[in-house]
């Protein structure tokens, strides 16, 4: 697979699960996972492991219909960009958002090895506070 193919796995499966499970095959496992400063999940993870438990469950369980639309892909090499925007409910205050977004992959020999994250992450703590 390319790594725009790779990537795409992880955005573009028939469920989330497929896509988690794209994702648990191709993340290396001493890959760093960055959330944007300021984002409710904001820091760098480790593994698939640490994602999981700091993002992911938390995605899962403290939103509604939390979703990334992407938009467009950019690639150059070992780099894939992912545009689009995120939306969703926060379940405690019942507020919706909106917010633009881009996903920084870093892949290596079929391996993404890292991934950073770039939101108006003002736009997703509106929808909790």
């Amino acid at each position: 697979m390319t790594n725009l193919e790779i990537v795409k796995s992880t955005y573009e499966g028939k469920t989330s699960e497929e896509n988690g499970k794209n994702l648990a095959v191709y993340l290396a496992e001493n890959a760093t996972w960055t959330e944007a400063k300021g984002f409710p999940y904001g820091g760098t993870y480790i593994g698939f492991e640490e994602v999981t438990s700091n993002v992911f469950m938390r995605l899962g369980s403290e939103w509604i219909d939390y979703k990334f639309t992407v938009e467009d892909y950019v690639t150059d090499d070992d780099k894939v960009v992912a545009y689009g925007t995120y939306s969703g409910t926060y379940k405690k205050t019942g507020r919706p958002f909106t917010a633009r977004v881009a996903h920084l992959w870093k892949l290596q020999d079929g391996r993404i090895i890292s991934f950073e994250q770039f939101v108006d992450s003002q736009t997703v703590n509106n929808a909790i506070y």
